[in-house]
């Protein structure tokens, strides 16, 4: 009985969050009202603030589902041993793919969490460090493996990292690359020519 009433709730939530892509991308954020929420997910207003207070956590449930889909993706075709750049590429195309799988909320979305106005900034701060302390965990690695410097902080490091996905999602919106192969490249590079800085001095030539 408990499945069954688990199940109906993530559908609810899941139509919840389909529901918010659609209008928000079609309306925009501000111009949505939790009403017509409510009206495309086929649920009623109460239902809506019985999942997420206020819209922005509409936002916020979004992000979320997006680390979840992206260290689970990474946690599926990672190799431990592999590569730091193989591995650190691997989850941010993942988050890439997931942002835009609807071009105009993945906008909406990134710029919310970029420049947040409406989010709620404890909670955006509590996502950050959960996905900065995943990251976190495969920079520990990289070190004791010797692909890191030792003496730089992993916040440091993992939000230098994230800059570098975040410069190439802003540049897909603006239209400098047009295909998923032009994103991969350039993501490849830029992690790369990071790296390569970060890599233990006797590494660099």
């Amino acid at each position: 009985m408990g499945t069954i009433r688990e199940e109906k709730k993530k559908q609810t939530r899941r139509a919840i969050l389909d529901a918010a892509i659609k209008l928000f991308s079609e309306k925009g954020f501000e111009n949505t009202s939790v009403d017509e929420l409510a009206r495309e997910a086929g649920v009623g207003k109460g239902t809506i603030y019985g999942y997420f207070k206020t819209k922005s956590e509409i936002f916020l449930a979004f992000c979320e589902d997006e680390i979840d889909f992206a260290f689970a993706d990474l946690a599926l075709k990672r190799d431990f041993n592999a590569p730091l750049i193989d591995q650190l590429h691997t989850l941010f195309m993942g988050q890439f793919r997931y942002v835009t799988k609807d071009r105009d909320f993945g906008r909406i979305l990134a710029r919310e969490m970029i420049f947040p106005k409406e989010l709620t900034h404890e909670k955006v701060k509590t996502l950050e460090e959960r996905y900065l302390g995943s990251m976190g965990e495969i920079l520990d690695r990289a070190i004791a493996r010797g692909e890191l410097r030792d003496d730089l902080e992993l916040l440091y490091m993992g939000g230098h990292l994230y800059a570098l996905y975040i410069i190439v999602l802003s540049s897909w919106y603006d239209n400098r690359f047009q295909t998923e192969a032009e994103i991969e490249q350039a993501l490849y590079k830029l992690l790369s020519q990071a790296l390569e800085g970060l890599a233990p001095r006797d590494h660099q030539k």
